[in-house]
């Protein structure tokens, strides 16, 4: 099946990927995984009858293979309005969302300000939230990740609504399990946030898993993320994924107090 050409999928492309409808990015991430990656990710993949279409996407994002996510996207990048701007924003976005900070950054420097800029507020909060929460910078995530939450619900339909509630506080709470200030309820949030939109499986995965390590619950953390790729050195999880294992054989080769 081809993914990406066709004049019904660059039709699709220009209409979800303009700057009016930038804004709307994360609600459909969350509402139509598909289509939010459309949006965000992977523009012009279409629903509906392509369905073994979608659950292959679905499986390629959860896979953490950048290479194959990239491939598979293709050159759509180059076909979308804006491209000045939208292209190395969505660059940013595959990048983070696999922990590969360093190269996010590197295309967020590329996008050419302007109205699609100025239109993409959301995506940017998002992006931001990503990279200041796995870069170390709590508080400057915490203020990206608390704007996002704050911006004004772009529908009034209620399953929507709630929806989109979600996401935004499953990235405050990503934020807080980074920052070890962990709430009630956060850890099951980013796990069910995290399963529902695979643009964000993994960074959900992580912090609902550096919360268990919080908790001293360090084997259910290790089984939250057993099933991650060996993530390349470019990947901040490679770290986290590290830490998590330290803290495993820490705990085991400890001796029970309870035994003595």
């Amino acid at each position: 099946m081809q993914l990406f050409g066709g004049s019904a999928v660059r039709s699709t492309i220009a209409f979800v990927v303009s700057a009016a409808l930038a804004a709307l990015a994360l609600r459909v991430t969350w509402d139509e995984p598909l289509a939010g990656v459309g949006m965000l990710f992977f523009i012009g993949i279409g629903v509906g009858s392509r369905f073994l279409a979608r659950r292959r996407l679905e499986r390629t994002m959860r896979s953490g293979d950048l290479n194959a996510v990239l491939r598979r996207w293709g050159s759509s990048v180059e076909t979308v309005p804006h491209p000045e701007t939208m292209g190395p924003l969505m660059l940013a976005t595959a990048f983070a969302a696999h922990g590969w900070v360093d190269h996010a950054r590197e295309h967020l420097v590329r996008a050419v300000r302007g109205p699609a800029w100025e239109a993409a507020l959301e995506h940017r909060l998002f992006l931001d939230t990503l990279l200041f929460t796995f870069e170390g910078e709590s508080t400057q995530a915490r203020r990206a990740a608390l704007r996002l939450e704050r911006l004004p619900l772009p529908v009034t339909e209620a399953t929507t609504a709630e929806r989109i509630t979600s996401l935004r506080r499953a990235l405050v709470a990503l934020q807080r399990a980074f920052a070890r200030e962990p709430d009630g309820g956060d850890t099951e949030l980013m796990l069910d946030v995290g399963a529902q939109s695979p643009l964000v499986h993994w960074p959900m995965r992580y912090g609902a898993a550096i919360n268990l390590l919080h908790a001293g619950e360090a084997s259910e953390a290790l089984q939250i993320v057993s099933e991650a790729p060996a993530w390349p050195a470019q990947s901040y999880f490679r770290v986290f994924h590290a830490a998590i294992q330290a803290e495993v054989e820490r705990q085991a080769a400890s001796p029970d107090p309870h035994d003595s």
